[in-house]
C-alpha cells in the first residue's frame, strides 16, 4: 500500500474530497510539466485524470440537498473542465497555472469544511467512509434535518 493509500485509510468524507482536490492538482502540475517538455500523450493523460475527477466530484453533488453552494460547485466544476481542456488544446502552462489557483482556493475551503465535524453528516452517501455511513440512522435522521441549516452543504 503507497504512502498516499495509507493516509486515506481512516479519512472522513470531506477528506477524501480535499484528497480529490490534491490529485487534481498533482495531475494539473504534471500537465504542466509535459507543456514543459513538449510531452502531448503524457499531458493528455494527466488532463484525462483531471477531468475524470472534476467528472466524478460534480456527478455526486446533491442540489437537493446542498441548495444554490452544489449549484455553485456544479458551476465551478464545469469551468474548471473547460478551462483544463482548453489549457491542454492550446498547450498553455499559464492557463494550467490559472486552474490549479481555482481549484486550490475551492480546496482550502474544503479544508476549513473537514475540521466541522457536522459537515460529514451531510454528505452524499457514496462519499462517506464506510464508519460514516453506517451512523445509527437516528444521526443520519437529524443530520438530514439539520442540512436544511448548515452552511456546509454542497
Amino acid at each position: 500500500m503507497s504512502y498516499q493509500q495509507q493516509a486515506l485509510v481512516g479519512a472522513t468524507g470531506v477528506e477524501l474530497v480535499v484528497a480529490l482536490y490534491d490529485a487534481a492538482i498533482r495531475f494539473l502540475y504534471r500537465a504542466m510539466q509535459c507543456v514543459e517538455e513538449d510531452d502531448v500523450r503524457g499531458r493528455r493523460i494527466a488532463v484525462k485524470k483531471v477531468v475524470d475527477i472534476l467528472m466524478y466530484l460534480q456527478a455526486r453533488l446533491r442540489p437537493d440537498l446542498g441548495g444554490s453552494v452544489a449549484t455553485s460547485l456544479a458551476d465551478f466544476y464545469a469551468t474548471m473542465f473547460t478551462m483544463t481542456l482548453e489549457a491542454s488544446h492550446i498547450a498553455s502552462k499559464e492557463q494550467f497555472e490559472e486552474v490549479i489557483a481555482c481549484v486550490r482556493n475551492v480546496r482550502d475551503a474544503w479544508v476549513i469544511v473537514a475540521r466541522d465535524p457536522e459537515a460529514g453528516k451531510v454528505l452524499p452517501r457514496e462519499l462517506r467512509t464506510r464508519e460514516e455511513k453506517f451512523l445509527p440512522v437516528a444521526e443520519v435522521r437529524a443530520a438530514d434535518s439539520e442540512a436544511s441549516v448548515s452552511r456546509w452543504l454542497a
